[in-house]
């Protein structure tokens, strides 16, 4: 009898260590590109949080000694492992809404902005260059291994930042307010020329409207500003990786730098 009292106790232990882990697996797969598209059924990231969970808990270097053994301590540990979570995912999520904010400007500009649409990804209403934008950055994501990157990501901060070992500093509020503001730098820096064209179209039809009134520039300013907005951002679509890697090589950078200082490092 006793022999099993503790078979279970221990089973129960490892079962309160694997929720922790768990719990940051989710809240990192539900917030990362991709894996946070709404197009993935919420069965399968379940599934998929489930199974990398499982697979890390053994080489977690955290053990049920180290649990509290109120519940409260236990729910305040939970709510950690949820901040770590969201917080790595999010620093990679400003690169892609970078990109998403800059197909909205441009398409603004050039008018779409009434034929908005429902964006499978994030589940809300986008211009449709915003989506298209954001589905370009995704393949080439993917394309750079983006997606073991993610993996390898959660890996590292169970090695960096154990649960339950969470320091909050102001450099951790410096780190994500730099890369917020780098998500506005890279959203001017990738249609800062198709905005500039438009802004000389728009600026153009003007005079030709005090020059020539006959003319229904209203009309005309509609099917001219598309073409020209498609046609330069077609262009800027071969700068579009080299900009994008630099930003999202920094992001990568930032996730240990961030996961150090969360662990008082």
């Amino acid at each position: 009898m006793p022999l099993d009292q503790d078979f279970l106790a221990g089973i129960i232990s490892h079962y309160k260590v694997f929720a922790l882990v768990l719990v940051r697996v989710a809240s990192l797969l539900f917030m990362m590109p991709i894996f946070s598209s709404r197009t993935i059924p919420v069965q399968l990231k379940a599934a998929v949080s489930l199974v990398i969970a499982l697979l890390l808990t053994p080489v977690v270097p955290f053990s049920a000694a180290q649990l509290p053994g109120n519940p409260v301590g236990f729910a305040l540990l939970v709510v950690n492992e949820l901040f770590t979570g969201m917080t790595l995912a999010l620093l990679i999520r400003f690169v892609f809404a970078g990109l998403q904010t800059a197909g909205q400007m441009v398409g603004v500009q050039m008018g779409l902005s009434v034929a908005n649409i429902m964006d499978p990804q994030s589940g809300v209403q986008s211009v449709i260059v915003a989506q298209f934008a954001y589905l370009i950055a995704l393949l080439l994501f993917l394309a750079a291994n983006g997606h073991l990157f993610i993996l390898r990501a959660i890996y590292d901060s169970f090695v960096i930042l154990p649960p339950g070992k969470l320091v909050l500093s102001s450099s951790l509020f410096d780190i994500v307010i730099d890369m917020g503001r780098e998500m506005f730098v890279l959203s001017v820096k990738l249609m800062a020329p198709v905005m500039a064209i438009l802004l000389f179209s728009q600026v153009a039809l003007g005079i030709l409207a005090k020059t020539v009134p006959q003319i229904n520039l209203l009309i005309v300013s509609f099917g001219l500003n598309i073409a020209l907005g498609l046609f330069f951002m077609g262009l800027t679509l071969q700068v579009f990786w080299p900009v994008l890697v630099r930003y999202l090589d920094k992001g990568v950078k930032l996730l240990p730098v961030a996961m150090k200082i969360m662990a008082g490092q």
